[in-house]
């Protein structure tokens, strides 16, 4: 399409996204390219997604990042899972948790042993079988040698952003100020050829980065690639965010707590909590919204409740002509599992794997486009399983939300647990076996039989299999410090006032 080498990058948009791609393009990819991102003083980010999954961690190591020091300038916590309330139903509660459930076989999940236990009336609740699951419930944290890293971080999103931008410097990434007035467009291919700005500078370039949120003003409003709405399945288009003091511990995992219309989240850093509620403008008011939350937050607001608006969906290509994009641009499916932040990473990811130095060209864009798009996929059936997969009927909403149509895709995989117990991960797929299992069990689906080869056991040795996993899992947990006080001594955060509420609460 374009044999010209790619030497200059121009990233449109700051805030998380742009710059977790500046500090990755400039210190990955050296002094093979120029980066340079564009940016107003006067355009807010979105900044709310504060809750992270395990999966940074591999973009961490590359860049090099050290947790503690990351953490102690993000006023971050650590994530062990996300507690759902009253989402099965108003009272039921469970733990989505990272890690892994008891132990599999080849034949089978962990979960096939556990549902014959279940039957028998030998165990207690799943999440019993794994450690980050009950180290949730007990508030234990640690990060010990040879331990699998299945945490993640709560973190102040726009601290996060200069945690990175300062990386990026580092690396010769340089930052323009200025607001977009204008994408011009190569006449005969129509791609990208540079960025005008409000105080008269032009920026060229030679593949464009647009990190400018739902609004895509390179990718959608320059270049018209089109979106697909998944509101019929994802029906929440709005939020309000507020930020509270801190009241208590901080806990080690995200709450999401349904609502009438929507869901509360409360996710705690060392100096404050972030609060929100993502709703459906189509039950609830912005005015019934705020008051509702305002109604159920702990803590003295900091700040005034902000609302935004979005659509569920995505771009219809991730990658056109010469432009990627990376972050809320490229769509947005909704905060529940906390993936937001893991996107903008696959996508930084999937451009250093496919970086096109010597030209760009239409192979490289398919492959790029087709899979962001099964990832995007992915993803989306898992969050509606959560909405669809409900015993609620106490609103519209959720009555809605039970008879909606759904994929095709997720009909296969509720249908097959259901009559098996059997989950299926795809090569590529985020969530995995532990994921769906806990989900779809948290949210009252239960198999109508295990897999045959559990009864090659017999009682004796699967009461015994599945009483000593627990056992174990207890043990270890039980050697575990603290949350808090673990993050006191490992990574404190950076500024002083924090550090002073830190020793009140000790």
């Amino acid at each position: 399409m374009n044999n010209n080498p790619v030497k200059n990058i121009v990233i449109a948009g700051g805030g998380t996204a742009g710059w977790m791609t500046a500090a990755s393009l400039s210190k990955l990819l050296g002094n093979a390219i120029n980066v340079t991102l564009v940016e107003s003083d006067h355009i807010a980010t979105v900044g709310v997604g504060e809750a992270t999954i395990p999966t940074l961690h591999l973009l961490h190591d590359l860049l090099g990042i050290n947790e503690a020091e990351f953490m102690a300038a993000t006023n971050a916590t650590f994530k062990l899972g996300i507690s759902f309330e009253n989402w099965r139903d108003v009272d039921k509660d469970y733990i989505h948790s990272f890690g892994y459930l008891g132990r599999d076989c080849w034949a089978c999940g962990f979960q096939h042993f556990w549902l014959k236990g279940l039957q028998k009336g030998w165990v207690s609740e799943i999440g019993d079988y794994c450690s980050e699951h009950l180290a949730c419930r007990q508030g234990r944290f640690a990060v010990m040698p040879n331990q699998d890293r299945n945490h993640a971080y709560h973190l102040d999103a726009g601290l996060y952003a200069k945690f990175l931008q300062s990386l990026a410097y580092q690396h010769g990434c340089q930052r323009v100020e200025g607001k977009i007035n204008k994408v011009n467009l190569c006449p005969e291919g129509g791609h990208i050829t540079s960025l005008d700005l409000d105080n008269s500078k032009r920026i060229e370039g030679d593949l464009f980065i647009d990190c400018t949120g739902f609004k895509g003003l390179l990718i959608e409003e320059a270049l018209h690639t089109g979106y697909d709405d998944w509101s019929h399945m994802l029906p929440c288009d709005s939020a309000i965010a507020v930020q509270t003091k801190t009241v208590g511990e901080p806990v080690a995992y995200t709450r999401s707590i349904a609502r009438e219309s929507g869901w509360q989240w409360r996710i705690p850093l060392q100096n404050r909590t972030g609060n929100g509620l993502v709703f459906c403008s189509k039950y609830m008011t912005d005015e019934e919204a705020i008051q509702t939350l305002l109604d159920n937050i702990e803590g003295e607001p900091i700040n005034e409740p902000r609302v935004i608006k979005y659509k569920t969906g995505t771009r219809r290509k991730h990658w056109n002509k010469n432009c990627i994009a990376i972050g809320l641009s490229a769509g947005f499916i909704e905060p529940l599992e906390s993936t937001g932040i893991h996107l903008f990473q696959r996508g930084i990811v999937r451009l250093l794997q496919m970086f096109p130095h010597t030209g760009i060209n239409d192979s490289d864009i398919q492959e790029f486009n087709k899979q962001t798009e099964e990832e995007m996929l992915n993803i989306r059936d898992f969050i509606v399983l959560h909405y669809h997969l409900t015993e609620r009927r106490d609103s519209d909403f959720w009555r809605y939300c039970a008879t909606m149509e759904i994929p095709d895709s997720l009909t296969h995989r509720m249908a097959l647990f259901k009559a098996s117990g059997r989950i299926f991960k795809k090569a590529e797929e985020l969530f995995g076996e532990t994921s769906w299992v806990q989900v779809m069990l948290g949210q009252g689906l239960i198999p109508e039989q295990y897999h045959p080869i559990v009864d090659k056991m017999s009682d004796d040795e699967l009461r015994a299999f599945l009483e000593k996993i627990k056992s174990h899992v207890a043990k270890k947990v039980a050697s575990w410090p603290k949350h808090t006080d673990f993050i006191n001594h490992y990574c404190p955060a950076n500024d002083k006032d924090t550090r002073e509420q830190q020793k009140m609460q000790a």
